[in-house]
């Protein structure tokens, strides 16, 4: 069954290079433990996926809704974006030309405009508003290409999981912004590993640092933003994505920045949470007013 078995590779490829690069090891093992599972099944992957969709992948053992998910990626795009961004050669613009409407123009501005990279990422932005802040979508586009993002994902995404496909709840700010603190804290000292991006790098170096950490009950992995306007701009050292995953491997993202206006000018904030962000430095500053 050579389709179990390219799976079942790209599984312990993902747990190796999350080995590397310094990951909890519960994470690793739990990638290898359903790459064990898809070696021993007696029929191939794709027909128990045919027949019960997300969840026949999920009862499975050793899988659990998140890695359920990315093999139902792989075996519907060929593709898994999780395992490109640890090997350094995600190209998120290749992945939005895949949804009817979205052509090269549009899928560049939408990627440097949002730092999302995964469909899951953009169709959230389809339904939060954001997708209609890039330049030329509208709210026409956007709402016909939430239509067809929801045909998409929905033979991808868990029953139980939201339109978002993020986890039902989300870390807090105060938790995203010591991840972001402690990545450019490590990346400035060089004390973590890199990986070679393939996009903006013609030398092939390996200068991107990635940070694998936990905070709570959350997994983060953190890099600096490798996009066109990142580099254009001058901020691939400023913005930070922050991808964070639950106990079942489900995925989302944000991305933390400089505030360059208003009254959080000069602060850390998390995009598109900026008002909790306020907050936490209220209380910041109540704490270390009592402090003091």
């Amino acid at each position: 069954m050579q389709e179990n078995q390219e799976i079942s590779d790209k599984l312990r490829e993902a747990a190796t290079l999350l080995e590397a690069q310094g990951a909890n090891p519960f994470r690793v093992e739990a990638y290898r433990k359903a790459a064990d599972t898809i070696d021993h099944l007696t029929r191939p992957v794709r027909e128990t996926f045919d027949a019960e969709g997300v969840a026949g992948l999920d009862a499975l053992p050793h899988i659990g809704k998140g890695i359920a998910a990315a093999i139902a990626e792989i075996l519907i795009t060929g593709r898994w974006n999780q395992l490109e961004r640890l090997r350094g050669t995600l190209e998120p613009k290749q992945l939005f030309q895949s949804v009817p409407g979205i052509g090269p123009q549009f899928a560049r501005r939408t990627h440097e405009a949002l730092h999302v990279d995964t469909l899951e990422a953009l169709e959230a932005a389809a339904h939060d508003g954001r997708l209609e802040s890039v330049p030329g979508v509208g709210a026409r586009r956007a709402a016909a290409w939430r239509a067809s993002l929801a045909n998409m994902l929905q033979r991808v995404r868990p029953r139980d999981r939201m339109p978002s496909a993020a986890p039902a709840s989300q870390p807090s700010v105060a938790n995203l912004l010591e991840v972001d603190r402690e990545y450019r804290r490590k990346a400035e000292a060089r004390s973590l590993p890199t990986i070679a991006p393939k996009r903006f790098n013609p030398d092939g170096k390996a200068w991107l640092p990635v940070l694998h950490t936990q905070r709570d009950n959350w997994h983060f992995t953190a890099l600096y933003s490798n996009t066109a306007t990142a580099h254009k701009l001058k901020r691939t050292h400023d913005w930070v994505i922050v991808y964070f995953y639950d106990e079942h491997h489900v995925e989302g993202q944000h991305t933390v920045v400089t505030e360059t206006r208003g009254p959080l000018a000069g602060r850390r904030v998390v995009r598109g949470r900026e008002t909790a962000c306020g907050d936490y430095y209220a209380q910041e500053g109540t704490r270390n007013s009592v402090q003091a």
